[in-house]
């Protein structure tokens, strides 16, 4: 069955930085646009990054392009999101997303806490 599974969330000082992975199993990775979510208690879920099935292409939610950056290795099959220059405001839990087909497959989420 399809799983994902992040990886590489914790705690960090404002400025600093972060790889989060996914690692994909389950169905032809390479053959899906990828996708980064993150939410905060009592928001709704927000999106981050996406990226084609290639990796050529990737799309960023307001304000954070420059700052994150999505990228995957096929041969892994697994998606990246490089966070730099964290500020509180980016504290939040960080979702791996794939649609296939009509269906939405996430995976546990990683906390990311921005705190001096």
């Amino acid at each position: 069955q399809v799983q994902l599974v992040e990886s590489g969330g914790g705690l960090v000082q404002p400025g600093g930085s972060l790889r989060l992975s996914c690692a994909a199993s389950g169905f032809t990775f390479s053959s899906y646009r990828m996708s980064w979510y993150r939410q905060a208690p009592g928001k709704e879920r927000e999106l981050v990054a996406v990226i084609s099935f290639g990796g050529s292409t990737t799309n960023y939610g307001d304000s954070l392009k420059g700052r994150f950056t999505i990228s995957r290795d096929n041969a892994k099959n697994t998606v990246y999101l490089q966070m730099n220059n964290l500020k509180s405001e980016d504290t939040d839990v960080y979702y791996c997303n794939a649609v296939i087909g009509l269906r939405n497959y996430w995976g546990q989420g990683t906390q990311v806490t921005i705190s001096s």
